[in-house]
Parts: structure tokens; C-alpha cells; sequence
């Protein structure tokens, strides 16, 4: 990595810390939640609020209302409208349970006083438990061997799709080829695997690295539905647009350590496709596992 790169990929990784940097406001409203805090939005394109940005605050969100050792193992969120990046975000967290071992939180991101994301979350002690997990696939290439997404785009045709994936604050290697690079045959597999980590050092604060992991679990994880089609983001009239998103923490993470996401797809139907997907750490540990429908259509050109 050259030393612009490097300096390029340190504030990429700097930039994910502040938009985790959520304010605490001073003031209660007539409502169930009892805490509140505000937030921004990492640069897009677009215009448009990235998904896994709003859920990785949500669980920043939540956790600042938690003990520090009680950390999160699942969320549940529906995605209900587009963010504005321009905008701030507001996060209202609902208490709804604190147990002896674990705590539930409700969070509502808002702009201009309207939900864009409504999510359930529940956080647990770290405890001793009976232990399985599915086993990592084998036979891959590593990620050294493995090409960076920008370089498998080249010269791309969109400005806007190589701009974003290069500010995003994650380096993500496919081990088979981008649905956003030029692509002429069918893909061999529908299964994909990427190799991912954060394109800087990133800190070993277990809330961050989780929120973090969330965050990168929305990259791309409605492709495998496109290559169930041999459709790819170049595809004319494509729209695609996440409805929920739900995820399970199975161990603590470091997002700077590489990792393993496999993803693919069961099924689509309706004008939806379900996107699922794997987490593992380079050593073959399952550390999370993540589910996410959304919206699939191919508009007819005239």
C-alpha cells in the first residue's frame, strides 16, 4: 500500500470512528423512550444514508444505556425510509428489559421527526454455555492472494460506485469476481465469499468492534440473490432496497483481524430476496451471522 493509500484508508477508518461518536442530548419527550442521542452520516454519493451505517449507531445507541461488560448478541431492524446524508440522526432508546443476564433495548433512528429505522436489540453477560458452530469453508484462496474489490472494478463507468467503495472504511476482497465489475459469463457458484477488515487499525473497544461488524454486515448481502438470476449492479433497470436486517454476535470480533463472509441466498420471491450470510475469523471461528430481505426488481425498459 502506497503512502497516500495508507493515509486515504487511515482517515476512512478515523471517519467510522466519529460517525460512532454519538452525542447524548439533555431533554425527555412524551414518549417511552427515556434516552437520546444525535449522530451524523458518513459521505455517500448518492445522498443517501448507507443501512449498516444506521444500524451499527443503533447499537452504539444502546449499549451506552448497558453496563460495559453486557454486550450485544442480536438485532432485529426494518429499514423504513431513506436517509438523508445531509441530515443529523436522532436516536430515541427504549429500556425494555433488564434482566440478570440480559437487557433489551428498542432504538428509532429519526430524521425531520420520522423513523428511518426502527430496531430491537438484546445484550447479554458473557457467560459459559454448551459450544457448537458451523465450520468455515475450506479450500479458499487467502486474502493476500485475493484481489481488492476497486482493482476487480478497474475503470469503472460509474464514478459514483467507485467513489463510495473507495471511502468505505473496510478493505473487501472477493474471492470470485464483483457483481460491479464488468462480468460477461455466469457466476460457476451462488455462494460468494469475501475476505473483509478494516483498512486501518481500529481499537479493541468489544461495543465499537461490534458496532462495526454490523456495519460491514450490510455490504453486498443481497448479491448472492442477483447471482441466483445472473443479474449484476450493472444490470439496466435494477432496484434493489433493504426491508430488514437481523444479526447474532456468536463471539467478541476484532473488525481489524481479517474475516471471512460468506454469503448467499435462499430465496426470492414477490419482488424480495433474502440474503444470508456468515462471519468467520481467519482461524475458522463463527463469529456472527446475518440475514437481510430486500426489495429485488427489475424495471421493464420501454
Amino acid at each position: 500500500m502506497t503512502e497516500e493509500a495508507s493515509t486515504e484508508a487511515e482517515a476512512n477508518v478515523a471517519r467510522l470512528h466519529e460517525i460512532l461518536d454519538l452525542r447524548r442530548l439533555d431533554f425527555t419527550a412524551a414518549s417511552s423512550e427515556s434516552d437520546f442521542f444525535i449522530g451524523h452520516s458518513q459521505y455517500k454519493p448518492d445522498g443517501r444514508v448507507y443501512g449498516g451505517q444506521v444500524l451499527a449507531q443503533c447499537v452504539v445507541a444502546a449499549a451506552a444505556t448497558l453496563p460495559e461488560d453486557r454486550l450485544i448478541h442480536s438485532l432485529h431492524g426494518y429499514f423504513l425510509r431513506a436517509g438523508d446524508v445531509s441530515e443529523p440522526i436522532e436516536f430515541g432508546v427504549e429500556r425494555l428489559r433488564d434482566g440478570r443476564s440480559f437487557s433489551a433495548r428498542r432504538v428509532h433512528a429519526y430524521q425531520k421527526g420520522a423513523p428511518i429505522l426502527s430496531l430491537i436489540a438484546s445484550f447479554q453477560d458473557e457467560q459459559p454455555g454448551l459450544e457448537h458452530s458451523e465450520e468455515m469453508p475450506t479450500g479458499l484462496p487467502a486474502p493476500e492472494d485475493c484481489p481488492e474489490v476497486l482493482d476487480l472494478i478497474g475503470d469503472d463507468d460509474s464514478p459514483v460506485t467507485t467513489e463510495w467503495l473507495a471511502k468505505r472504511p473496510f478493505e473487501i476482497r472477493p474471492v470470485e469476481t464483483s457483481l460491479h465489475a464488468p462480468q460477461t459469463t455466469a457466476a460457476a457458484s451462488r455462494e460468494q465469499h469475501s475476505w473483509i477488515r478494516t483498512s486501518a487499525p481500529f481499537g479493541d473497544d468489544p461495543v465499537l468492534n461490534a458496532a462495526a461488524l454490523a456495519y460491514a454486515s450490510d455490504f453486498n448481502l443481497l448479491e448472492p440473490v442477483l447471482l441466483h438470476h445472473d443479474l449484476t449492479w450493472r444490470t439496466p433497470g435494477l432496484r434493489v432496497a433493504s426491508l430488514d436486517h437481523a444479526m447474532w454476535w456468536h463471539r467478541r470480533v476484532r473488525v481489524d483481524e481479517w474475516m471471512l463472509y460468506v454469503q448467499e441466498s435462499p430465496a426470492s420471491q414477490g419482488g424480495r430476496g433474502l440474503g444470508y450470510g456468515r462471519i468467520f475469523s481467519q482461524d475458522g471461528t463463527l463469529l456472527a451471522t446475518v440475514a437481510q430481505e430486500g426489495m429485488v426488481r427489475v424495471k421493464e425498459s420501454r
